[in-house]
């Protein structure tokens, strides 16, 4: 009796495959208070996924393999702490197999919050990318997300080379002066890395920013390469996202 009850449990490919079928859409019912974006938010994500879990028998347990945590302070002199974290979802169905997803998770709060929303972040998409949870706007992030290096910043950025200048002549030599070089150009435009880095994170909304860093091919704001920074900023600084 035990050897016929055990071959009939669902191993944990054949549960994920029936979850997926069981759990519905998720749409945008948050609302972020200060930039005035709706979003999907992990409880939305739960309880639509919770009924489908529990009917196919599928547990995950969590596993942190790395955090990080800086000190940050804003533009207003307040403090802000900044979390990130990489967990590790194992996915178990009732006949003891499992598969697991890896996941980075970021976080910003003025207070001891900003681990817990980067533990909601990582668990949220990690559902969203094991089940393959539907969305109710399909279009979601493919069109709110901007190119990581338009045309208009690399004009910024790499400004063609300017013929060197005369100067003053000292002992019946010309001395010539260096053309600015792109690098310092980028600097005379653009705030410095941390500034930009801090304000792309608090105006992206996460589904837009989630894609963007796919195709810039990082996992965080803070690995992402200078001309990618760069170029999101001008994007946002573009559309009066930073506008007082």
């Amino acid at each position: 009796m035990n050897s016929e009850k055990s071959e009939s449990k669902m191993n944990i490919y054949e549960a994920i495959s029936r979850v997926m079928e069981d759990c519905g859409s998720v749409g945008k019912t948050s609302k972020n208070t200060q930039q005035g974006y709706k979003y999907r938010g992990i409880d939305a994500v739960m309880n639509a996924l919770n009924p489908a879990l529990r009917k196919n028998h599928v547990f995950v347990v969590p596993e942190v393999l790395d955090q990080s945590r800086e000190e940050r302070t804003t533009n207003k002199g307040g403090l802000l702490i900044y979390s990130i974290t990489k967990v590790r979802y194992t996915f178990y169905a009732e006949d003891g197999s499992s598969v697991t997803a890896t996941v980075i998770g970021e976080g910003m709060d003025s207070g001891d919050k900003s681990m817990n929303k980067a533990m909601s972040a990582a668990f949220k998409y990690a559902l969203f990318q094991t089940f393959c949870i539907p969305t109710e706007e399909m279009i979601d992030s493919e069109v709110d997300s901007p190119e990581p290096t338009p045309k208009t910043s690399q004009r910024r950025s790499q400004p063609p080379q300017e013929k060197p200048q005369q100067a003053q002549t000292q002992n019946g030599q010309a001395l010539r002066q260096e053309a600015p070089t792109a690098s310092q150009r980028a600097a005379d435009a653009y705030p410095d890395r941390n500034t930009m880095v801090e304000a792309i994170l608090k105006i992206s909304k996460p589904e837009a920013l989630d894609g963007w860093l796919k195709r810039v091919g990082v996992d965080s704001v803070a690995k992402a390469p200078d001309p990618a920074v760069m170029a999101l900023y001008h994007y946002y600084e573009s559309k009066g996202a930073f506008a007082s």
